[in-house]
């Protein structure tokens, strides 16, 4: 079957359908768009895996934008995507972030808050004193320097706002289509057509790649290199006799984090050895909480030496090798497909921006209601990336 449309949207995760979204609920656009999910109960969807929290701490101007128009997003997701007295509550929570520092991590933590500061972020340094004495269920051995997020920080229900603005899509006319991309048919330098498993054709004036851990093998169907890949991280579940309250979202020295999710905790850490670029498995590494997480979350919470292990998942990072920020933006030579992928776990967090700035960019040619401009693909032929240093 061949059907024709204004907008072919590939992936139809909380990226994808935040683009559809935005764009069909402008006034000024009058077309038709396609989304296409290859997993359209999102069983092993990337969004639906999510810890799905955000924060405004990041070292680069690009990243804290983005953080700040989803925040604002997010606080009013239930005005914004409710449908019809459809009530839509995502369960957002602010407790903040803490950034827990070692010694010579203190020049980075400053570097770092100088620029929140100047972006107008409530970002507050604390010293190890002052930690104690703020949270005094944590030991600060080894720490030196924390930074802590005041407002505008923490977390919500990432499949919740993805379901929502697929009904909110839906509503405003999108169609959803079910279905695996295979090839795309080019003349020339343009997308002409993408070709799905099943044999249907969608033909379209505009094509976005929004295939998260996928969108590599989508790139090089229109015969160019994509930077992205599927990296694997683990999430676990625990409770624990100690209950620390209204915690914040805590990230350790060690690169461990944990949160509160109700009177639960979830938890994981980056692991020591990467999956290779083409292994999309979803196993969960159950050694990895047993040698890493487990022993630094009793070292940097004591109460949580009796913590049980109840269960855990994976879900699949759209890793940008390059420098691990987003790019987002039509292909300099692939001129009618727009991207919009790699953020590296940061893609549930900055999905109102994404969403919001991608349509612009179809709809207008420009960006209006936030610049994206700086996750643009050509930074990465010209080596200009965008450097976030890890606490």
């Amino acid at each position: 079957m061949h059907k024709t449309y204004d907008v072919v949207i590939i992936g139809g995760g909380v990226i994808g359908s935040a683009i559809a979204y935005f764009l069909s609920a402008n006034a000024d656009f009058t077309g038709r768009i396609a989304v296409v999910e290859r997993d359209p109960f999102y069983a092993s969807s990337s969004s639906s895996l999510s810890t799905s929290a955000i924060r405004q701490q990041f070292g680069t101007r690009a990243n804290i934008l983005a953080s700040s128009f989803s925040i604002d997003f997010l606080r009013n997701a239930g005005r914004h995507l409710s449908i019809a007295g459809d009530k839509v509550d995502i369960g957002l929570r602010e407790p903040g972030y803490l950034i827990l520092g070692r010694p010579d991590q203190a020049g980075i933590f400053q570097s770092k808050h100088a620029i929140q500061r100047d972006c107008g972020l409530n970002v507050e340094l604390l010293n190890g004193e002052q930690l104690v004495e703020r949270f005094p269920w944590l030991n600060t051995d080894g720490l030196a320097i924390a930074s802590h997020g005041l407002e505008k920080e923490g977390w919500f229900d990432g499949p919740g706002l993805l379901q929502a603005f697929k009904r909110a899509a839906r509503a405003h006319g999108v169609d959803y289509v079910a279905g695996d991309v295979i090839g795309l048919t080019m003349h020339g330098r343009t997308v002409a057509a993408a070709l799905l498993q099943d044999g249907d054709r969608l033909s379209a004036g505009t094509f976005v790649n929004a295939a998260g851990a996928w969108s590599g093998a989508i790139a090089r169907m229109a015969g160019f290199s994509l930077p992205v890949v599927p990296r694997k991280r683990c999430v676990f579940v625990f409770d624990s006799p100690e209950k620390l309250g209204d915690a914040p979202f805590l990230l350790d020295a060690s690169g461990v984090f944990m949160r509160p999710e109700g009177h639960l905790y979830i938890c994981g850490v980056t692991p020591p050895n990467e999956n290779a670029d083409d292994d999309f498995s979803l196993d969960v590494d159950y050694d990895l909480f047993d040698e890493l997480i487990w022993p630094a979350l009793a070292h940097r919470v004591p109460g949580f030496e009796r913590l049980k292990l109840l269960r855990g998942w994976a879900g699949l990072y759209e890793y940008n090798k390059f420098d691990h920020s987003a790019i987002i933006g039509c292909h300099p030579d692939v001129r009618n497909l727009v991207l919009a992928t790699g953020f590296s776990g940061h893609g549930m967090m900055h999905a109102p921006a994404a969403g919001s700035g991608v349509s612009d960019l179809i709809l207008h040619g420009e960006y209006r209601s936030i610049d994206l401009s700086d996750f643009a693909f050509e930074r990465v032929a010209q080596n200009r990336p965008i450097v976030e240093h890890v606490y």
